[in-house]
């Protein structure tokens, strides 16, 4: 397999700049990318987590989280190791934040013609590239979409959204699907907590809108963190700002790697942050990782539209893209 990168350009004295994420690392010859998984090689840029599969699952897309994008199907689940992110809650740790495995023997790696493969075999409607952040494993993930596509399968992206326009852009004719972490409104938040910074990730989601990708966006509510009812009012302004049918997806943080000493996220704070989102206009508002508030509901009539349990789906009433009842246009792509 090809394991030589896309996005980036040469520099004097056999340096490399990575033109993929908008860390847009400047990488000396031998040395790494803040990813750490992708390697300037005597001059030249390498991904070495091509075809190296930590995860593969079937799961259901009410699990990425998407709710308004083909409910009910499933969708084949892939990761590598790596993150070009360094969040202390994250809450795949395991393997976001994995060591790459130099010793992996080409044997051990799955082609993308193989992961389409299985995505057929297992009556998928998608593939996804999520547990751990899509972007720094671009090249097998790009090369895995294009093939999808021409199989008729959806592509979706789970990400951070600290892309560059030029990564976004030679992906966005296969990707059908995306749910963008949006982790705070406050660059001191991403510089504290993820080593990144907050204009990248608000220029992603604007530029995903613009492109016709299928957008949902999820925050992670820490307490102590980013829970003031402040910066939920920033968030969910700034979403009504881009569109006010993008779904926001309201997330339960339990204690996990770096952040032990947090408490769960009580009921009351989500539940107070729903409100903040509708009162900002939004149309749709989630509650994850909790047993309430997985349901559609029409924003014109307040009809119940789709009912979920468990991940799942118990009844979707969405026909044509409308709302049964007083025929309001329910955003989505629901077949």
């Amino acid at each position: 397999m090809n394991n030589k990168a896309l996005l980036w350009a040469s520099l004097e004295g056999k340096r490399v700049h990575c033109h993929l994420c908008a860390h847009e690392c400047n990488i000396a010859a031998a040395g790494y990318g803040v990813c750490g998984v992708r390697q300037n090689v005597d001059g030249t840029l390498f991904t070495k987590v091509y075809g190296q599969v930590i995860a593969a699952h079937v799961d259901p897309i009410e699990k990425k989280p998407l709710y308004h994008f083909l409910p009910g199907s499933k969708s084949y689940s892939i990761a590598t190791v790596g993150c070009n992110f360094k969040c202390g809650f994250c809450q795949n740790w395991e393997i976001s934040q994995a060591p790459i495995r130099e010793d992996a023997a080409s044997e051990r790696m799955i082609a993308p013609e193989q992961i389409v493969a299985q995505a057929k075999e297992n009556n998928c409607a998608s593939i996804s590239y999520t547990y751990t952040e899509p972007t720094i494993f671009y090249e097998y993930a790009y090369d895995t979409a294009r093939l999808a596509k021409k199989a008729g399968l959806a592509n979706v992206f789970v990400t951070n959204g600290y892309m560059t326009r030029q990564a976004l852009d030679m992906i966005s004719p296969y990707l059908n699907a995306a749910n963008v972490d949006l982790k705070s409104f406050s660059n001191d938040y991403y510089k504290k907590n993820c080593k990144a910074r907050l204009l990248p990730v608000l220029d992603t989601i604007r530029a995903m809108k613009e492109r016709g990708v299928c957008l949902e966006v999820t925050t992670l509510v820490i307490p102590g963190e980013n829970d003031s009812d402040a910066e939920l009012n920033q968030i969910a302004a700034f979403l009504a700002g881009v569109d006010k049918d993008i779904p926001w997806h309201i997330s339960r943080f339990h204690p996990d790697y770096r952040f032990l000493d947090h408490a769960p996220t009580s009921l009351e704070t989500l539940r107070q942050a729903k409100e903040i989102g509708h009162k900002n206009g939004l149309h749709y508002i989630y509650l994850g990782n909790v047993l309430e508030g997985a349901n559609t509901y029409c924003h014109r009539c307040q009809k119940l539209i789709v009912q979920r349990r468990n991940m799942g789906i118990e009844e979707c009433n969405v026909k044509g893209g409308h709302c049964p009842a007083c025929g309001a246009v329910i955003k989505g792509i629901w077949s």
